[in-house]
């Protein structure tokens, strides 16, 4: 059965639209449906009334749907029945991810999305090879949540993970546990450490205006709070250990928690520079190397994810 997300603010050619949330509509009452769904469902598919689908806000659970009337501008929807369940991973978990190249950097949210990641935030780095100018932040911001979106669609996950605009690694590392702030700001300052550039965007968003109401929720706001674990994930020189001898032991207490909250930091092709190290470790982020091989910027995450929900299972 299709799966829909039903955005509190939509986006479409006439600028935003906001629609009430689905838990405001009682069983039986039928709601205007989104100009994307509408789009997507009734006119790429051709879905007909009295099709079935789901829908889901990231407010919590979902909702199974049936057409009732389409016309050329928009279509309705008859609500039938809620399903609570949300289908989230048993951890809590921001990857912090230097940006890459095109469809390296579409494949590692998709995967991390699929995996269950609670938000990413996007880093710029040393030696990393993206950077954004302040005019494409917006939109590539959109890009990459929408990303996140669709994998939440295909894979049954009910909440996307939030999708963080960018911040020069340097200046994340100086207090990422600054509170989640979807509101506007005066400026996001984007440091290249690679050319001594700085950019800075007027009225710029933490989040995509996709999410922006989203990020609200309650569910998110423990990504404001101190992680129980902070892992960089990384390749250690010579002289350096792949991880603490401790670190299983620390893995095994926290991944016993209830809910545990785990922060990764996962560098570019390049690798994060030696005062980059350096700064994450001295916020309490343990190096960790899963193996003996070296692996790139799009796998880790995929990686690094499905072992913590392997060893959350043991």
């Amino acid at each position: 059965m299709r799966r829909f997300f039903y955005a509190a603010t939509d986006v479409n050619k006439d600028g935003e639209c906001d629609f009430a949330a689905l838990s405001t509509f009682a069983m039986g009452t039928t709601l205007t449906l989104t100009e994307s769904i509408t789009h997507h469902w009734c006119r790429v598919l051709r879905a007909n009334s009295g099709d079935q689908g789901v829908l889901f806000d990231g407010f919590g659970g979902e909702y199974l749907v049936e057409l009732a009337t389409i016309s050329k501008k928009q279509a309705t929807a008859t609500v039938l029945a809620h399903d609570a369940d949300d289908h989230t991973a048993p951890i809590i978990s921001k990857i912090a991810l230097v940006m890459s190249r095109g469809e390296r950097m579409d494949y590692a949210i998709q995967k991390a999305t699929e995996l269950g990641v609670t938000a990413v935030q996007l880093l710029t780095s040393h030696h990393g090879e993206v950077t954004l100018k302040p005019a494409q932040v917006d939109k590539k911001l959109a890009h990459w949540q929408q990303i996140a979106i669709a994998a939440c669609e295909q894979c049954g996950l009910n909440r996307p993970p939030l999708i963080l605009a960018p911040i020069a690694i340097s200046q994340w590392l100086q207090n990422p546990d600054t509170e989640l702030n979807a509101e506007i700001n005066d400026s996001i300052e984007l440091n290249d450490d690679s050319n001594n550039k700085a950019m800075s965007t007027d009225k710029a968003v933490s989040v995509s205006v996709i999410v922006a109401k989203l990020s609200q929720d309650s569910y998110y706001q423990i990504l404001g709070h101190k992680a129980d674990i902070r892992l960089m994930l990384s390749v250690p020189s010579a002289d350096q250990p792949r991880a603490p001898a401790t670190l299983s032991s620390v893995l095994t207490s926290v991944l016993t928690q209830p809910l545990p909250y785990i922060e990764l930091l996962i560098g570019p092709e390049g690798g994060l520079s030696p005062a980059e190290c350096q700064q994450a470790e001295q916020v309490n982020f343990l190096p960790w190397q899963i193996g003996n091989r070296v692996l790139r910027t799009e796998t880790a995450p995929v990686v690094a994810l499905a072992t913590l929900h392997a060893l959350s299972h043991y």
